[in-house]
């Protein structure tokens, strides 16, 4: 299993060898556990393209952290153009303690004032990403992850 930045967990399901501009390159078949997408991507270029091995077990603590802990206050909010810049850039770094940021930044934000539809969206796809690494890092129910997540932001 892999973690594609923005995409989330894949199974390699192989390696195969391509020809590209008259050399031949080898490609990792990654198929998208959530959406069922086929995504190839050069060997030679995980590291640059974000793709990482899932979390191990010991670092679920650490997302129920960074989840659990309050956003930083900075006063009145930034723009949403900015905030979604912001978001979106976290995102794709594949981080997953990135992600859970945003996850934990919107919740926050959604206690204090209906979301934008914009706002809906990042935040589904934040809780898609975190959800799912966890429940697979922790052996656990996807069902039980979200409950355990949603605790933290219900009072």
């Amino acid at each position: 299993m892999a973690v594609y930045p923005a995409q989330g967990v894949g199974v390699i399901e192989a390696i195969e060898s391509r020809e590209f501009v008259g050399q031949i390159l080898d490609f990792y078949v990654l198929r998208i556990v959530d959406s069922d997408m086929t995504i190839m991507v050069p060997v030679n270029n995980v590291g640059t393209v974000g793709m990482r091995s899932l979390i191990d077990k010991t670092h679920v603590r650490t997302v129920y952290n960074i989840l659990r802990d309050k956003p930083e206050s900075h006063g009145s909010l930034p723009s949403w153009s900015r905030r979604q810049r912001d978001y979106n850039e976290k995102i794709r770094s594949g981080d997953v303690f990135e992600v859970a940021e945003v996850l934990r930044d919107l919740y926050a934000i959604r206690e204090g004032k209906e979301l934008s539809y914009g706002e809906k969206k990042v935040l589904e796809l934040a809780r898609k990403l975190v959800v799912k690494e966890i429940a697979l890092a922790d052996g656990k129910d996807e069902q039980q992850v979200v409950d355990r997540v949603e605790s933290f932001f219900t009072h």
